[in-house]
């Protein structure tokens, strides 16, 4: 071991080696090495066992300690083999071919990836949720592998590390803070799990508790994380996901604070609160749990505990007697509201953080997990308001303004057809009901299409937009999720034209507040309405002949069907910003 040691020693003041086979007694190189490296492995340890005294780390920096080389290991195995493939099996195809092995090399890379986030767990399975959310921004086979696997398969801490977590952040096991404590959690997530508890009053209580170690090792994950994505894009310069990287690297320091995700809930309670004295019907139908501060730390949250059905689950729904329309009509109207009135906006909507449960006779909607959230500045709220109501009424000239403002460039089609999912040629159909998209393989196919046809445009807008605007990308998808598991009861871009129509109304009167502004704002909201009346007759109408089984024969009336990717606009030479 020893003679090992002293190895470590420069050459320059090495002697020469020798065999620990001979005792060192007889030649003085062979003392001189051998005190040498009794120095050397003296001083090791001592500095070692100096740290350790002085620093004194705990079992997590310790498991950290061993875990990063480890996890760091399987970073570069993945990265490595998924470059290796990409460039060997890519080679010099062109066309067809080229398009079906780069599928078939997407498929490959998405099952390492997921192999990775198992392995690692913690920071990764978050990064692999968060891929699978993003539809058409990434690649189908990552997005839906992620999707799949990954959104409902989440580690478990063991009893052990949860009471060792109380025991640290607030000085006692969970048995001294709660008359009754559930050993086994009732849900598990990527960065935390769920406990059943009462308190001594018998009060119900949520208790969220943080898996160990996630704080300790989240820098190094990153930092690893973000070196990967940087060796892919020095190779494939057309696949740049530095802005993933720095979503995370912004947000999840946020996320693993649970003191800041209590702050969100405060904040959005009271946000709702104020909508529902100023008369918004839906306000007053959504639920956030109460925070018990008493027992809550930066690891743990506790809260109030509520009973209630998935927000997806349409069989519970019936059970209470519950109408899929007015559920998916409440989760629009709270999401729209949330993102052009009050700008302060929950970006982690899907179906495991929203529950519904039936009070006085109505649906009501309870808000879970409030560590993700965006807050947007006036200016950014009322522009991207004004964008909305540009793509609902297939304003061009309004399309072309407002997005250049999120720095869409001459690529504002395909920034269009990122956030409606839809065609450019679609979006500027002179027809009501020219966003509403049908999910068949089809279409899927399309969007699959128009996305590796423009990998690098879209590239580009994802590194340049805006950074609010990528959680809202995200939560924009999440919706379109519930909605379409919901059977699309409503049509929400009917209610997100009437919400972005309010706030830009609400500007116009608080920046000039006369009878003739009062009399354009009003004219301009009763043609939002007349418009949106039209809208509602129609789809009526269309569900009433396919009651009677005459939807199929009129032409006229039946859903955008994309079928072939269809040519991008020709761009001025001045850009959009001629419009």
């Amino acid at each position: 071991m020893l003679g090992r040691l002293g190895r470590l020693v420069p050459p320059s003041l090495r002697c020469l080696t020798y065999s620990t086979n001979h005792t060192a007694a007889g030649n003085p190189s062979r003392r001189s090495a051998w005190r040498w490296s009794a120095v050397v492995g003296t001083s090791l340890m001592a500095g070692v066992g100096g740290g350790l005294l002085v620093y004194q780390p705990t079992a997590e920096d310790l498991r950290a300690a061993y875990l990063t080389p480890v996890r760091l290991g399987r970073d570069v195995y993945t990265a490595a083999t998924t470059v290796i493939d990409y460039k060997l099996s890519l080679g010099s195809l062109t066309g067809a071919a080229r398009e079906v092995a780069l599928r078939e090399c997407h498929q490959r890379g998405a099952n390492r990836l997921l192999a990775l986030c198992f392995a690692n767990g913690g920071v990764y399975t978050k990064l692999g949720q968060h891929i699978g959310q993003l539809d058409h921004l990434l690649p189908e086979e990552y997005v839906l592998t992620m999707r799949e696997h990954l959104l409902d398969r989440c580690p478990v801490s063991p009893p052990e590390e949860v009471r060792r977590t109380f025991e640290q952040d607030l000085g006692a096991p969970p048995e001294k803070h709660f008359a009754y404590f559930s050993p086994e959690p009732i849900a598990s997530a990527s960065l935390a799990q769920v406990h059943e508890a009462r308190d001594h009053t018998g009060r119900r209580l949520a208790v969220k508790v943080q898996h160990a170690g996630l704080r300790e090792s989240c820098a190094a994950d990153v930092a690893t994380i973000s070196a990967l994505v940087a060796a892919v894009r020095w190779i494939f310069p057309d696949f740049d996901y530095g802005w993933l990287v720095d979503e995370i690297k912004e947000n999840l320091p946020r996320e693993l604070d649970f003191r800041h995700e209590a702050s969100n809930a405060e904040r959005c309670r009271a946000n709702l609160q104020r909508s529902a004295q100023h008369g918004a019907w839906h306000a007053g139908r959504v639920h956030v749990p109460q925070i018990d501060y008493r027992t809550s730390s930066n690891r743990i949250l506790t809260m109030e505990f509520i009973d209630g059905v998935g927000v997806t689950d349409t069989t519970a729904l019936a059970r209470l007697g519950l109408s899929r329309r007015e559920v998916m009509m409440l989760v629009a109207e709270t999401f729209n509201e949330m993102i052009f009135a009050h700008g302060y906006v929950h970006c982690d909507p899907h179906a495991a953080n929203m529950l519904v449960r039936k009070v006085d006779g109505h649906a009501q909607l309870v808000l879970l997990d409030h560590g993700l959230y965006k807050s947007y500045t006036d200016s950014f709220r009322l522009a991207y308001a004004a964008l909305w109501r540009s793509l609902i009424f297939a304003d061009e000239a309004g399309i072309r303004r407002y997005s250049a403002s999120m720095n869409a460039g001459d690529a504002y089609d395909i920034f269009a057809s990122i956030l409606t999912q839809r065609s450019w040629d679609q979006i500027l159909e002179a027809r009501s009901d020219h966003l509403a998209v049908q999910r068949t393989p089809q279409t899927r196919q399309v969007a699959q299409q128009y996305m590796a046809t423009y990998s690098r445009e879209i590239t580009g807008l994802l590194q340049r937009m805006p950074r609010p605007l990528l959680l809202l990308l995200k939560t924009n998808d999440c919706l379109r999720s519930i909605d379409f598991a919901l059977g699309e009861p409503v049509n929400t871009f009917v209610i997100t034209a009437r919400e972005c129509s309010a706030a830009l109304a609400r500007e116009r009167l608080r920046g000039a507040p006369g009878p003739l502004v009062r009399l354009a704002v009003a004219w301009e909201r009763l043609q939002v309405e007349g418009r949106m009346l039209g809208f509602e007759l129609l789809l009526w109408y269309r569900g009433f002949r396919a009651r009677l089984r005459l939807g199929s024969r009129i032409k006229d009336a039946a859903p955008i069907m994309a079928t072939e990717l269809p040519p991008r606009p020709q761009h001025r030479a001045g850009g959009p910003a001629d419009a």
